[in-house]
């Protein structure tokens, strides 16, 4: 599970590239509990999504290349480092290791199979206030062209390991964990899944996205598509996991809703 107890290779930050951020923050505003918070005129339109006074999550402008999108950030403890490891693994680098102020240090990458992720190292800005509560990040996905290629990648980069769970159809769902992320019985920091040959005809491309949880994922999903998000997965029942939806905002960013199984808690 998520917790903010990072330890590298654990998600430790959540931003979403936005076309219109004034837009995006009247969307998400009204389908979660968040106010916005802007980080100041030197942050280039980037600020905070707090829930409670806590942060939740970030958003800043799209740049001139790339599509609207969440961004999960793993936490490193050397952003250079974790450069050169990606390097070697067969991916890319978006955006070189640099300072953000005082707060910390990033990077962005993309994986072998074209999935956008990015690294934060933290100096005063841990990471998240937040994980595991309403309406806030609970879980991470990775929709990919790839599985096997990924799984390496990432097991090169993070050390990951992985659980698999059958889903049918010859389909099976990898749980990911990173070294020190928990106690043997309550591991897991997000899954990993290979797109079908259906997926990808119907136009889906291997990108990271986050689950955040709710309380109602019928309530909210009618909050969200009310104002004007596209369905993806309509609130679906799991066994065993709960209940989840799947999104895109209404500038095509895709999230991910979910209730847990009360037996699973």
């Amino acid at each position: 599970m998520l917790t903010t107890a990072f330890v590298p290779g654990t998600p430790n930050w959540l931003d979403l590239a936005a076309p219109d951020v004034e837009a995006a923050v009247a969307f998400y505003t009204s389908v979660f509990d968040w106010e916005f918070q802007s980080a100041g005129p030197e942050a280039g339109g980037y600020g905070f999504f707090r829930r409670n006074g806590e942060v939740v999550a970030a958003v800043g402008p799209l740049g001139a290349e790339g599509d609207p999108s969440w961004t999960v950030y793993f936490h490193t403890r050397d952003a250079d480092a974790t450069r050169a490891a990606v390097q070697r693994a067969g991916g890319t680098v978006r955006a070189a290791p640099m300072d953000v102020f005082t707060a910390g240090r990033m990077a962005q990458f993309t994986d072998p199979a074209g999935a956008d992720f990015a690294v934060w190292q933290p100096r005063e800005t841990v990471g998240l206030d937040v994980v595991m509560e309403p309406e806030t990040l609970c879980w991470t996905e990775l929709h990919t062209t790839d599985a096997a290629a990924v799984r390496d990648f990432y097991t090169s980069v993070f050390s990951w390991s992985y659980e698999d769970m059958p889903m049918g159809d010859g389909l099976v769902y990898s749980v990911f964990s990173a070294p020190g992320g928990g106690t043997p019985e309550d591991t897991g920091q997000g899954g990993l899944m290979q797109l079908t040959q259906e997926h990808r005809e119907a136009g889906s491309a291997s990108e990271w996205h986050p689950y955040f949880a709710t309380e109602d994922c019928d309530a909210t999903f009618t909050r969200a598509t009310g104002a004007g998000a596209s369905t993806l997965m309509p609130p679906t029942d799991a066994p065993g996991v709960g209940r989840l939806a799947l999104l895109r905002d209404p500038a095509g960013a895709t999230f991910a809703l979910i209730k847990g199984d009360p037996d699973q808690g």
